[in-house]
This record gives C-alpha cells, structure tokens and sequence, in this order.
C-alpha cells in the first residue's frame, strides 16, 4: 500500500482560489485553443477529438487497473518508453497507455511500442477533457514525465483517488521563477502535495522542487531516464543500413552534425569548409532537426555550390561528395527520428550535438551518441541537459566536449579528426561513462514507483 500522502503545507494557502480561477479559464479557453491548433496543422487531422478526452481505442479488461503514462512531446516520450516496456513486461496483461501531445511524438512513439499498450493524444487541460478522460479509461496510475504539471489533470485524478507521480522530474529556471511568484506558488504547491512522487532527474531539479514546498517525503533520486533512451539495441535491418552506408564512405575521415538547428547550419558548413581544406576527403553528415528546415539546408548548400547528396534520394556516396544529408527522419517520411539517428550514430567516430550553438537553444539527449561510442561534442547552449554532462565529466572528463563557439569547434575537430589516439580516448570515455550512467536507472525508477504510487 502506498504510503499516506502530506497535508499540503501553508504556502499552498489560497492555492483552491487560484485553480478554481484556472478551471474556468481553462474550460473558457480550450474550443479556441485547439481551433487555433487544428489551423496551424499541429493537430492529427482525424485523432484531434482525443484531445477532448474522446477515445478512439477501447478500453480493455474494464474494472482492472490501467497505468497511464503522459509525456507532451518526443524528448520525454521517449524517455517513458523504457519505463513502459519494463511496466508492460513485469505486468503482462496489464493495461498500459500512453499520452503524447505532438504530432512528431505520435509518428516515432507508435511504431515504438510493445504489443498491447495503447496510444492517444493527450487531452488538453480543461475540465470536461479531463474528466471524459479519466472517467473513460479509469487508470489506477498516473505517471506524468519530466515537467507535465497540468493543474486540471493532477487535481481531478487526486481527488479520485488515482495516484500520481511525476518521473525524470524537472524544471527550467524560468519555470521555476514564474512558478515562484505570488500568484503561482500557492497553486504549484497545491499541486505538488498532490503527488505521491517525484523523481528528479539531478540535485539541481530536486532543491527547485523542495523550493517549491514539495513534500520532502515524496522526493526521492533514481537517475536520469534519458540515459536509458541510448541503450537500445540495434536491429538486424539496421545493421545492414550501417554496413551499406561505412561501404559507400569508403573508410574516408568522417564527423557528423547532428540535430541542427536552423542558423546552426551556417556554423556547421563553415567549420566544415575550413576541415576541408586540411582534410580533402572530410565527408560531413548534416542532420536537421526539423523536417522543414531540410529545404533550407539544401538551399545553403547549393548557394555555397557544396557537393551534397540527399539520403532520400538513394543517391550513392561519390569521392566528390562533401556533405550527406539526411532528410528521412521525422514526418518528411514517417521515418522514426531517434531510431534512425541511433543508427547513424554507429557509422561516424565523432559527432557534434546541435541545438546548442545558438543562444536560446537549449540542447539535445547526448547519450544516444555515447551509447554508440562516439566522441561527443557540444555546444555552449545545452539548457536541462548540463547536468548530464557533469555526469559524465565525473566519470572521465574526456566523456564530453563542451565548446564556446565555432573557433573552438573547428579547433576541437582538428584535435580529433588528426589524432587517432586523442579520438579513441574520447570514443571510449563517452561510452564508459554512458554505460556507468545508464545501469539500472530504469529498475530504480520503477522501484520508486512500486513503492510510493501504486496501490492495486
């Protein structure tokens, strides 16, 4: 039985007055809202009445217990997925779904997972949503992902007595001082004494919470889930795709650029352009982040008159060939984007995260990266993630590569792409220090859950 859950400490004072205002805004302001988002093509065209708490799937063994897993986009999604398949394969016959928000989420997530768990879009945080939702698929377990606080969400389930727990918990500074203010700390300290847990995914996550007048009680460290993400084993299909392309390359010096953002392709080619000049053969895998900003990219490269060929097309790898760049990943072509960038992570010795070049960028998971044993390299930007690093730095400072800019870039890839020795040692720490990181999170976390949040 899962322990007693606090009182909500005085902060939460006039935290009920808060939410009531927040329930009618909420109920008020969501036909709009998702009007709005079915006009900008961020709704599924024929799923969208899920997000009104309208199901599309049954069901299955009414009156059991169903855990719900809810994570808003692909990041935290995959970093559920491990969770879901431990919970799923500890508990065949349970009922298992998970909720995602964005269309990016839906196309990698539902090719993802195991037999018998059931995907929908996650219903938006207004009242009647909500309600018809938890009042469709009863679940006995709520477990929201990384920042998920939803008040609707987190007080409807708490006042049915359905547990709630919040994983890989975290909350960005800004976050943290919006949430500090006057009119919001009585409302997030009412809902976090709602919560029978909360797992942090570092120290640093954990004091903002305790700050924000979590229950000490229900705080407690199990590691970060996103190392578990990387620890995936590749498939036989994959396998050959690797073979295919490290034959086309033809042993020729090789780094890859992955998760490029739009403006962080203009660093990326120009550093790429000055390798060239030392290292004639250099190919360069360039990786968008976003399908769309694929035309972009290819539009810089032809203005630079770069020879790049599309891996869409087929084209073969010539010896004239400078940049490869991949556009099959993510809706372009329903192609699942952390699979397929795992796998090319197993063909290049370095690779450079993006979304962390640029200011207001906030960087990307490394670890898929160390899990293959790469040299990992990154930029100043990297936001939540800079505790990962100092994770890895602990284990061996050579785990990561952290650079100010592009001059350091360009002196840092000179350093690995001309000292085979240098780069071995690199490859070697990142996936050392993955492999320490990455061990058993995924079983502490479900201890944690076993412990303080179900009760069926």
């Amino acid at each position: 039985m899962r322990p007693a859950r606090a009182p909500a400490p005085a902060a939460a004072r006039g935290g009920l007055a808060l939410y009531e205002l927040y329930r009618a805004a909420s109920r008020a302001a969501a036909p709009a809202v998702l009007l709005w988002r079915r006009l900008q093509g961020l709704e599924h065209p024929t799923r969208w009445p899920e997000r009104l708490g309208q199901p599309s799937a049954a069901r299955p063994r009414p009156g059991s217990p169903l855990v719900w897993f809810h994570a808003v986009s692909l990041g935290e999604g995959m970093a559920a997925l491990p969770v879901v398949r431990h919970c799923a394969g500890l508990h065949p016959g349970l009922p298992v779904l998970l909720t995602t928000t964005t269309l990016s989420s839906f196309e990698v997530i539902k090719d993802l997972l195991p037999d018998g768990v059931i995907y929908q879009f996650a219903p938006l945080d207004c009242p009647d949503a909500i309600d018809s939702f938890i009042g469709y698929w009863k679940p006995s377990l709520v477990l929201l992902m990384e920042s998920e606080l939803w008040p609707n969400l987190i007080m409807s389930a708490a006042a049915k007595g359905i547990a709630v727990a919040l994983l890989n918990a975290r909350m960005s500074l800004k976050s943290f001082n919006r949430w500090s203010v006057p009119l919001g700390l009585p409302l997030v300290t009412l809902m976090l004494s709602k919560l029978s847990l909360v797992a942090p995914l570092s120290t640093i996550q954990a004091v903002r919470f305790q700050l924000l007048h979590t229950p000490p009680g229900i705080i407690h460290f199990a590691g970060d889930l996103k190392y578990a993400v990387g620890d995936v084993n590749v498939m036989e299909n994959e396998v050959n795709k690797i073979n295919d392309l490290r034959q086309q390359f033809s042993n020729r010096p090789l780094w890859m650029a992955a998760s490029i953002h739009r403006g962080e392709e203009q660093v990326i080619l120009r550093v790429h352009e000055e390798l060239i000049k030392i290292y004639p053969t250099l190919l360069l895998i360039l990786v968008p982040r976003h399908p769309q900003d694929c035309k972009t990219f290819s539009l810089a490269l032809k203005k630079q008159e770069v020879n790049f060929v599309l891996r869409s097309t087929k084209e073969v790898v010539s010896s004239g060939t400078r940049v490869y760049m991949v556009d099959t990943l993510g809706l372009c072509t329903g192609s699942p984007y952390e699979r397929e960038l795992r796998m090319l992570y197993r063909v290049t010795p370095v690779a450079v995260i993006g979304g962390s070049f640029l200011p207001g960028l906030a960087g990307h998971n490394i670890s898929e990266a160390a899990a293959a044993g790469c040299a990992v390299v990154t930029g100043p930007h990297v936001g939540h993630f800079y505790h990962m690093l100092l994770d890895m730095w602990q284990i061996n400072p050579l785990a990561v590569k952290q650079v100010a800019g592009e001059f350091k870039l360009l002196q840092t890839l000179k350093e690995l792409l001309g000292d085979a020795e240098t780069l071995g040692a690199c490859q070697r720490a990142a996936k050392d220090a993955f492999s320490i990181m990455s061990h058993g999170v995924v079983n502490r976390v479900w201890n944690l859950v076993c412990r303080f949040a179900i009760d069926f």
